[in-house]
């Protein structure tokens, strides 16, 4: 009779237990455990490596012991694996793990974001031999409760095993698999004598997952939900990495923490549905498991770092060495040649350069290029005009001039020019004629034909100097009041992610972002002391002009006053402010780059090339540049649209952008068409209907050929910008602004280079050189940029899928280089644009034209 009530409870309990004894690992042995009647509680004493099947209802539970030895020498983890079928959220079964310094639980099915069920569980439990310190062959005992509060049975299976390789080696790499209910995570301990090591992980699938480095110590947050709350992490898709010094963790050690994301949503940034788990679906769990590969690699040493550093500095210092080198030989030259009575003779290099007539004495200067009567408006025949050959810019450059007569033995001084009084700041700032026929002659001198720089170099020269040194007081102003909640903003955001561990704030190029400090990415950073140092450079060869040319007009030297291109070097001096405040703020900017701070690094870019077109343009129109705060305002407008168009790209921005970019550029084109005299009024409608009548109607050929090509040309490619930018739509709105002003500046410096040799003018060996340099170098900087590393565009996961090693130097990456030869390209551009006249020192204004 008892053999048979046996008999009864076995085949009872089989029922109860049907199907729990499937997906049994391969060599591990299968325990059924048996109730028995009327027990609510047992404690079953159980081995690793064995699997262990059962049933709970409520009321009752299942306790399973495990008992191992602690090895400090060689720590290990235990891993726990648990699954069942019929468990559902309502009615779930409870696990709770106890050991000696802690506790972890969870429930099957395990519910991620309240809708993603999933019913077989892996954890890894904290392993107590990193925290035993000192302990050696303790056993340990860990229990693992089972239990539930349905009034049916569910079964489970459970198994449990020691992980013997949970410690990773430098240079080791480990390849698991993760899933968002099967996380995963292990050890590691930096040697002594690294300081530094590199974190990185890959895998083959696309599937969104969370890395992230947690110090040794219990409990670890390995799901979904909590892996935020401690440490370091990132997400991923296929590839992530992360540096840390020895200092983050105590003694260096920290475990490597990898799970994936429910939905990969958090990675690809488009929100995606999920249907939930069905108990029936064997292919769901699968569907969300991720093959992963981490290695834990050395970065540079201390010495490499320092030597990185040292170099990126010297490469900029040749540069102050060789500048300084150039002109102490200019110096020397000169003394010697003053001294020896060969000093070079100004007539001379008139005769060899642009033929300058030389008076014996000094004579008022003429100022225009027109004897005649101003009223024929440029319709007095060429030939009466003195010092003006007979054809036109078009039609070849001018005959040779005269020889000049031979130097006298001594050199004469001229008397100083009259003293004109200085007028009010505000009138300095204002477009205003310093000349009696301002109001009378202005359109006459403006609108002749053929124009030359005396025509449109007939204002005050000392009223155009305060006017256009302007440009840089302003520019100190604004970059000081831009700068200082700049960096303070950034400062916040190092901070916000050395606090929370965050690394998704920040878009670096993490497989080579050296940290220094507090900074993650200090290469980034340091890389732009090139603009800085130059930007210097450029103000300090600047000033030396400046000091130069301003003795020369002190001690009357009629070549320094009436002579040559107009000398301004307000804008100068802004251009090199800007060079260095651009360095500023791309070094704040790459403290942490991201999507809230990108106009950081582009707004001086567009001072740049504003100022370097304006530059251009004053050059041989001095009188009608305009003033700084237009400048400013429009270069503001600009940097504004550009933050409109990154943040509401839609295409009714775009379309809105493209009718008013075109309708800006045709009121530009006015304007330089007609040398500033176009008016913006209500007749505007009425002066283009005459414009169109007489100009384009009735006249075979434009009033003003140079000007009309160079604006046919600007206005086929903007126009044409602006319909690309209407139909293609690009992401990046702010780099596609910045392409507008380069492309524009390098049209208008062809026209410019093209202009000056059809006029019979040329450019110095030195120049051309320069020329030649720069060209190389913009062509180096740019193969650079468009080796992207980071794109703020799109997720932080996306944007690791384009972080590349190191390549210069085991500390700068690609984008390193290119802060390194844009730097020198800009140097290198201001100094042609410094030099690009010097031919015209000794040529009379009134036989240089206006292009």
């Amino acid at each position: 009779m008892a053999t048979f009530v046996v008999l009864v409870a076995a085949i009872f309990t089989a029922i109860l237990t049907g199907g729990a004894s499937e997906d049994v690992s391969s060599g591990a042995r299968s325990t059924r455990v048996r109730r028995q009647t009327g027990e609510l509680r047992q404690e079953i004493p159980a081995e690793f490596t064995q699997i262990y099947q059962g049933s709970v209802y409520n009321g009752t539970e299942d306790i399973y012991r495990y008992t191992y030895t602690q090895n400090e020498s060689s720590p290990r983890a235990i891993r726990v694996e648990v699954k069942s079928k019929g468990a559902n959220e309502d009615y779930p079964l409870l696990f709770v793990v106890r050991q000696q310094r802690g506790i972890l639980s969870w429930q099957v099915p395990l519910m991620i974001r309240g809708i993603y069920g999933y019913d077989k569980v892996s954890r890894t439990l904290c392993p107590m031999d990193h925290l035993q310190v000192g302990v050696k062959d303790e056993k340990e005992t860990v229990y693992l409760e089972v239990s539930a509060a349905s009034p049916a049975a569910l079964n489970y299976r459970v198994n449990a095993t020691i992980l013997t390789d949970f410690s990773l080696s430098t240079g080791q790499s480990r390849d698991f698999l993760v899933s968002p209910s099967q996380p995963m995570y292990y050890a590691y301990k930096m040697p002594p004598d690294l300081d530094m090591v590199v974190v990185k992980v890959s895998s083959p699938s696309n599937l969104c997952a969370v890395f992230s480095l947690q110090p040794i110590k219990c409990p670890v947050y390995d799901l979904d939900r909590n892996i935020e709350f401690v440490g370091i992490y990132q997400t991923f898709m296929q590839k992530a990495a992360i540096t840390v010094q020895k200092s983050y963790f105590p003694n260096g050690e920290f475990y490597v923490v990898v799970v994936v994301k429910a939905t990969d949503a958090d990675c690809t940034g488009e929100m995606e549905t999920i249907q939930p788990a069905n108990p029936s679906d064997e292919a769901f769990e699968m569907r969300r498991v991720k093959e992963v590969n981490v290695v834990v690699g050395p970065s540079i040493t201390d010495s490499q770092y320092v030597t990185a550093v040292f170099v990126g500095i010297l490469v900029f210092v040749l540069f102050y060495v060789v500048t300084f080198m150039v002109l102490f030989i200019q110096w020397i030259r000169q003394r010697n040649a003053e001294l020896e009575g060969l000093a070079p003779r100004p007539e001379e290099q008139a005769a060899t350069s642009a033929g300058a007539p030389i008076n014996a004495q000094r004579t008022e200067p003429n100022y225009g290029a027109t004897d005649t009567d101003p009223y024929t408006m440029g319709e007095q025949p060429v030939e009466s005009k003195p010092g003006i050959p007979p054809t036109d810019q078009l039609n070849g450059p001018p005959g040779p001039p005269s020889a000049p007569p031979s130097r006298p033995a001594q050199p004469k001084s001229y008397p100083k020019p009259p003293m004109v009084h200085t007028l009010s700041d505000s009138s300095m700032e204002d477009d205003i004629d310093m000349l009696d026929d301002a109001d009378e002659d202005k359109d006459i001198y403006r609108t002749k034909t053929f124009l030359y720089v005396a025509d449109l170099a007939r204002k005050d020269h000392r009223h155009l100097s305060q006017k256009y040194n302007l440009y840089s007081w302003n520019l100190l102003t604004i970059s000081v009041f831009y700068a200082l909640p700049v960096i303070q903003l950034v400062i916040t955001y190092q901070k916000m992610l050395n606090t929370t561990g965050n690394e998704d704030i920040c878009y670096y190029n993490f497989f080579c972002a050296q940290p220094a400090g507090d900074l993650t990415a200090f290469n980034n950073v340091y890389s732009n002391i090139g603009y800085i140092m130059l930007g210097v450079l450029i103000l300090i060869l600047v000033y030396r002009r400046d000091y130069t040319h301003q003795k020369k007009v002190d001690a009357g030297d009629r070549y320094a006053i009436d002579y040559g291109i107009p000398k301004h070097f307000g804008l100068f001096y802004a251009i090199g402010i800007a060079l260095v405040m651009e360095g500023v703020m791309s070094g704040c900017y790459h403290v942490c780059p991201n999507y809230s701070n990108f106009q950081f690094d582009t707004s001086f870019m567009y001072i740049i090339g504003g100022l370097g077109m304006l530059k251009l343009y004053q050059t041989r129109h001095p009188d009608i540049n305009a003033n700084a705060y237009a400048a400013y305002a429009s270069l503001a407008i600009v940097i504004f649209v550009a933050v409109i168009g990154v943040v509401f790209g839609t295409p009714y921005f775009w379309a809105i952008f493209s009718i008013v970019y075109v309708l800006a550029i045709l009121a530009l084109t006015a304007q330089v068409y007609y040398m500033g005299r176009w008016r913006l009024d209500m007749g505007i409608f009425h002066r283009m209907y005459l414009l169109i009548r007489t100009d384009c109607l009735q006249c075979s050929k434009p009033m003003y050929w140079d000007r009309f090509v160079l604006l046919l040309v600007g206005n086929i490619i903007n126009w044409s910008l602006a319909l690309f930018g209407a139909v293609a739509q690009p992401d990046d709105f702010a780099s596609f602004m910045l392409a507008i002003f380069i492309i524009n500046f390098l049209l208008y410096f062809v026209f410019y280079i093209v202009m000056k040799l059809r006029s019979g003018e040329r450019i110095l060996w030195v120049t051309v050189g320069l020329i030649i340099i720069t060209l190389f170098c913009w062509t180096l900087a740019l193969s650079f940029f468009f080796k992207g590393v980071t794109t703020w565009e799109k997720t932080p996961a996306q944007s690791r899928l384009d972080n590349k090693a190191c390549v210069l130097m085991g500390f700068y990456d690609d984008h390193d280089i290119w802060h390194f030869t844009s730097a020198i390209s800009m140097f290198c551009s201001f100094l042609v644009l410094l030099m690009l006249d010097d031919d015209l020192d000794y040529t009379p204004r009134e036989k240089i034209p206006v292009f």
